[in-house]
């Protein structure tokens, strides 16, 4: 006796035919720069209309440029700036996981680290702490410049000109506590560098504190942020000094590590 095997899911395929075209001309002028519409159109199999109109839409986004003389096409400022910053936030993550292994063990509080991504801030890493609570942040997520302990701290230290484009526009209230207006923000980011580091409550997440410190790289420019974040129902007076001593010395740990590089020893207890 002989029976069929079950039908089985045929897997669902989420690719955008768009989107995987314009990766495949990407990589066609990363292999070989100074193409025109009809050579990549030969190469990629595509027809030419199809290249022209991403190329086109490339462009827009300086993703590739034209030499308007001989009508070729190479990669352009934007895949240099993105390379320039996978680069930077790899060597961070790679400096940054075990301090924040440690210092999620030293605190028992979440932990993020957090860079400027234009005007807005995203989470690239987290440690889970050992209390259950709901946060803003994971890694991954998009978030504000004026709200959040490594948000405002990055806010602080960025380029004159963001910041006054983010206190001239509007200023989202996330919660009753969220600094709203212009010139209290002002005030909040002079002390922040007046003193290097950031206490935030209440301000993202309701009933949540971030104590954020600066990550510097080569010269001295902060790159990223590192945090500690929790329920302000436990963040007392002793706890509040000793999250904030434990984040000041993850963050001078991982300074110096992309600027000397991964040869320092690990340590156990980052607050210690």
């Amino acid at each position: 006796m002989t029976s069929e095997a079950p039908d089985r899911e045929t897997p669902r395929d989420y690719r955008i035919a768009a989107v995987d075209r314009a990766v495949s001309v990407v990589e066609a002028l990363a292999e070989e720069p100074a193409q025109g519409v009809t050579a990549l159109a030969e190469r990629l199999g595509l027809t030419k209309s199809i290249v022209f109109r991403i190329l086109r839409t490339l462009e827009g986004r300086g993703v590739v440029v034209r030499d308007p003389d001989r009508a070729e096409y190479s990669l352009g400022f934007r895949m240099s700036l993105l390379g320039e910053r996978a680069s930077r936030q790899d060597g961070l993550l790679f400096a940054a996981r075990p301090i924040m292994d440690d210092l999620q063990e030293a605190t028992g509080e979440n932990v993020n680290l957090v860079v400027r991504d234009g005007a807005r801030t995203m989470v690239i890493a987290t440690r889970e702490g050992r209390h259950s609570m709901r946060l803003f942040a994971h890694a991954g997520r998009h978030g504000p410049l004026h709200a959040g302990g490594g948000s405002q701290l990055l806010l602080a230290f960025a380029p004159a000109e963001l910041r006054r484009a983010v206190l001239a526009g509007p200023l989202e209230r996330y919660t009753p506590h969220t600094i709203t207006d212009p010139s209290a923000l002002a005030r909040r980011l002079a002390r922040i560098v007046e003193q290097g580091w950031n206490v935030a409550l209440d301000d993202l997440d309701e009933g949540a504190f971030s104590v954020a410190a600066p990550i510097r790289g080569i010269g001295r420019e902060v790159v990223a942020a590192i945090s500690v974040a929790g329920a302000v129902a436990r963040l007392d007076e002793e706890r509040r000094h000793r999250n904030l001593d434990a984040a000041r010395t993850a963050g001078e740990r991982i300074s110096r590590s992309l600027v000397s590089g991964p040869s320092e020893p690990a340590r156990s207890g980052a607050g210690a």
